[in-house]
């Protein structure tokens, strides 16, 4: 399968549960959704043996006809503000969170292939600081394509 365009979403959602479940539910014309700001809270407790009842696991909204990514956690604080939401109809084009290049909470960098070509899709967001546009501008920064 070779795609010849791609639709892309972009919202901010300030962190309301409700418009990102609307969206996931209702743009799915949509192939890629990038959201800003995501919903992060504890999805539920899973078995710890430092605590017994449990850690808490946290997380973002998951859709059953959406692939999410987000980057990891570094500390409990460090939620990131940017996410994407690939629809399941282009699993089959590979795609791959890259914080191997960019690991910053207000940066996602995605690849996919697609007709054997590797692309590239990021999603910024900038606050107040200007953080995530000062970290790009003071990285340098290496694709590690032989990889994929």
């Amino acid at each position: 399968m070779i795609m010849k365009n791609l639709r892309i979403f972009l919202q901010n959602v300030w962190k309301n549960s409700l418009i990102i479940n609307t969206i996931l539910e209702t743009q799915s014309q949509f192939d890629i959704i990038f959201i800003q700001e995501p919903p992060w809270s504890k999805i539920h407790r899973i078995p710890s043996f430092l605590d017994c009842e449990g850690e808490a696991l946290m997380g973002t909204i998951h859709y059953p006809n959406w692939l999410s990514f987000a980057r990891i956690l570094s500390e409990e604080l460090d939620y990131p503000r940017v996410i994407a939401y690939i629809n399941i109809c282009l699993s089959s084009f590979r795609f791959l969170l890259h914080k191997d290049i960019i690991n910053h909470r207000d940066i996602i960098l995605i690849s996919f292939i697609n007709n054997h070509v590797c692309y590239y899709i990021m999603n910024v967001y900038s606050d107040s600081f200007h953080s995530a546009l000062k970290y790009l501008k003071d990285t340098r920064l290496t694709s590690t394509t032989s990889s994929l």
